[in-house]
């Protein structure tokens, strides 16, 4: 069970609270994961690259606006959706190649 950390009595409590959280996340990212998939079906259909430089600079400053908005540290916020973008990017690139390359940076 999911408790606020203020009300953690015991360190296991704590951790099973955030094991329940960490599950959550992993739904979470599964869950971007399918809107990944979809970006392919629909960059395949357009013909857009994997990477689009302007999206890529734009989701890591969202990243960083919305971690200063709950007080968490944008950098860490930052690094940690550049993985995750870059991530993305592979598993697109998988099925649509390195288009990019070929079609330069599309707006």
């Amino acid at each position: 069970m999911k408790q606020p950390p203020k009300s953690c009595k015991t360190m296991f409590e704590l951790r099973a609270s955030l094991d329940v959280l960490d599950a959550e996340i992993v739904q979470l990212l599964a869950k971007r994961a399918e809107f990944i998939d979809r970006a392919i079906d629909l960059k395949m259909a357009e013909g857009l690259p994997a990477r689009i430089e302007d999206r890529v600079e734009y989701v890591a400053m969202r990243a960083r606006e919305n971690a200063e908005k709950v007080g968490l540290d944008p950098d860490l916020a930052e690094n940690l959706w550049r993985k995750l973008i870059e991530w993305s990017i592979a598993r697109e690139e998988a099925v649509l190649g390195h288009k990019a390359e070929d079609l330069g940076d599309v707006e």
